[in-house]
């Protein structure tokens, strides 16, 4: 959430092995108060690692939450030089620079059905389920996502929060290498249905675009039978999976995640007669501008050797 990359590798000395941990300083208290986010986030870059490992000819066996007495150590991964890499891995390995949130708008072309297909194959790869609702679903969702935005607007602890994570260059504020960028905010949205979150909502930059956003978003939602961190761990590895065959199948997306932050709005998000279990994002996908690229810490900040 909101670019806190609160993830730090270890490489182990004299082995072929990196230790995963959540960073407890970048955890975000009001708007992921049990770390569900963070396992998310944490999860996706475990996943960047197993897909650059099977780039490079390598296989990555990742074993999660392999401490009990340490709930930060999320994952040990082992190195292996391999004959027959995951070629599936390998080659979602261009994608990795170009996936980027949009936060801008979308046409209104359809999605093909086979490409849908294509990204509910890749959640059930990482041992999660990709659902596209119908219109009365999705009707559904998006007002829980206008609900969020009314319970955002009225806590001063999640606005500053927010605050605290974008970047409009103005004194004061965290570092350029984390946090949402001024040029990845996208446009201000016109009316009150478009879904993109507006990452500054409460301090009007000048000069932003107003742009009208699709009527009818087109969403899909990742879920899991359990809720538990494990199941927030491949929630996340399924998360970045889809995002970046979404990314080689040229769609632009988004992640809506307002209304699973509110403990008393997520469990509308789900559709009771599917079983999808808890869900852990909602995805807007569609076609159009792809992005601005947000930055990363240095290299030296997030992977140590042992």
């Amino acid at each position: 959430m909101h670019n806190a990359q609160p993830w730090r590798f270890v490489h182990r000395s004299g082995g072929r092995s990196l230790a995963l941990y959540g960073d407890p300083q970048r955890t975000l208290p009001f708007a992921d108060p049990d770390h569900r986010a963070l396992h998310l986030g944490c999860g996706a870059a475990l996943f960047n690692l197993r897909v650059a490992a099977a780039h490079h000819g390598w296989a990555a066996e990742a074993r999660l939450l392999p401490d009990p007495n340490d709930p930060w150590h999320l994952a040990d991964v082992l190195l292996r030089q391999s004959d027959s890499a995951d070629r599936g891995l390998a080659d979602l390995h261009p994608a990795v620079r170009r996936r980027h949130t949009s936060r801008f708008p979308f046409s209104e072309e359809q999605i093909p059905e086979p490409v849908l297909d294509g990204l509910r194959a890749a959640a059930l790869l990482e041992g999660c389920r990709l659902i596209t609702p119908g219109a009365w679903h999705t009707d559904a969702v998006m007002e829980l996502v206008r609900d969020a935005a009314m319970l955002e607007a009225a806590s001063e602890a999640v606005r500053a929060e927010i605050a605290s994570w974008t970047r409009t260059g103005r004194p004061g504020e965290g570092p350029a290498t984390e946090g949402i960028p001024v040029d990845a905010l996208g446009p201000r949205q016109y009316g009150v249905s478009a879904p993109a979150r507006d990452f500054d909502a409460q301090r009007h930059l000048p000069d932003r675009e107003v742009a009208l956003f699709e009527e009818h978003p087109q969403i899909a939602l990742l879920g899991t039978v359990e809720d538990a961190p494990a199941d927030w761990l491949r929630a996340g590895q399924a998360m970045q999976r889809v995002l970046l065959q979404a990314t080689l199948d040229g769609l632009a997306a988004s992640l809506m995640s307002q209304p699973l932050e509110w403990p008393e709005l997520r469990p509308s998000a789900r559709d009771p007669s599917v079983a999808i279990g808890f869900i852990h994002m909602v995805f807007r996908l569609g076609y159009g501008a792809s992005g601005e690229a947000t930055p990363r810490r240095p290299v030296a900040d997030v992977l140590a050797f042992q």
